[in-house]
């Protein structure tokens, strides 16, 4: 099955439009019709080549949404016209004691199958949702409740649960104090999903411009950390820091802002390594950890939360031939909070 797609031909390289192969349909397989993909920093870093050579052309794409066309004989998940979403793998090994926990996004048994630029079973390179169709292990697919927008709900397979993740994990609730590094794509969701979970939520921007959009998605307090003074006066004051910035940070200072015992997690991933003093961690019995996205089984509880509680990313949706300038205005930060390109206008 040929469908239109956008790739990038190579390292550095505009997006462009051209056409790809789907596999056939499979006895676990789902044919999806792609109504939305998001687009995700993640897709630019592979498309520039920040992360090592990559198999081009690719496809970015790993924040779907669409419906189900077509189910392999075997599939009793789902069925035709559901709506469903894909996120950042379409494979593991099933059988590790990650794969079994739950955790399929740290398989051990040869690692998970990225939606694009990875190595799928039958030893193609995956191509994500920059198209019009794509062909899912049913075992990776997820369903979209009702009540999310399906454009704003694209963004929740990464950006929701790579910030979802850690704040489960590190038992975000009542009472909880938590601090969001950034408002961006990443950011802009811890927020919405800590208020959601009941903590006391503060944004830590390099700036203050932001700072309505902050406070109208949840957050109870707004600093900038261009501000010297913003680090004595919020020392020892959290009890989870989320980083989501991608570029480098000073850690011994965000470190600072923890309380006794709590945790400073990187979600974005800069491409330098991060320095940091022990003497941060030995003060206070703090954490420095790192979190990656989540197994399907809390992407589905996520998507979940986020129906109950009206939770959806804040979206600029586009058209497949503007996707060029979207990248462009990403890394300018001139958006709020998420491109997802509509599905429809491309081929």
């Amino acid at each position: 099955m040929r469908v239109p797609a956008y790739a990038a031909p190579a390292a550095g390289q505009p997006l462009a439009p051209t056409t790809i192969e789907r596999r056939e349909v499979g006895a676990n397989d789902v044919l999806i019709t792609i109504e939305y993909a998001g687009i995700c920093h993640s897709d630019i870093h592979t498309v520039n080549g920040d992360w090592g050579p990559q198999p081009f052309p690719v496809v970015p794409g790993h924040e779907i949404v669409g419906v189900v066309a077509q189910v392999g004989a075997d599939v009793t998940g789902q069925q035709v016209g559901d709506r469903v979403g894909v996120g950042c793998m379409v494979g593991s090994c099933g059988r590790c004691d990650n794969c079994r926990n739950g955790d399929e996004q740290y398989c051990s048994g040869g690692g998970m199958v990225p939606t694009y630029a990875g190595t799928d079973r039958d030893g193609t390179t995956t191509q994500g949702g920059y198209s019009t169709h794509v062909v899912v292990d049913a075992d990776y697919v997820l369903t979209v409740p009702a009540g999310i927008d399906p454009a704003a709900a694209a963004p929740l397979l990464c950006a929701g649960i790579t910030t979802y993740a850690p704040l489960r994990k590190w038992g975000v609730g009542p009472g909880t104090r938590v601090a969001v590094v950034g408002l961006g794509g990443l950011g802009h969701m811890a927020v919405k999903l800590a208020h959601a979970m009941g903590a006391e939520v503060t944004v830590l921007s390099q700036s203050l411009k932001k700072q309505e959009d902050g406070l109208r998605l949840g957050a109870d307090h707004y600093f900038a950390t261009s501000d010297p003074e913003t680090f004595a006066a919020l020392a020892s004051s959290f009890d989870l820091v989320v980083n989501t910035v991608s570029a480098p940070i000073d850690v011994d200072a965000y470190l600072g802002l923890l309380a006794v015992d709590g945790t400073l997690v990187n979600v974005g991933a800069p491409p330098e390594p991060l320095a940091v003093n022990v003497f941060s961690l030995l003060n206070g019995r703090r954490s420095f950890a790192g979190s990656m996205i989540g197994g399907i089984a809390l992407t589905q509880e996520m998507l979940d939360f986020c129906a109950e509680h009206h939770i959806g990313s804040e979206v600029e949706v586009i058209a497949a031939d503007q996707v060029n300038e979207a990248y462009e205005r990403v890394l300018a930060s001139d958006v709020r909070y998420r491109f997802v390109i509509d599905a429809a206008t491309i081929g």
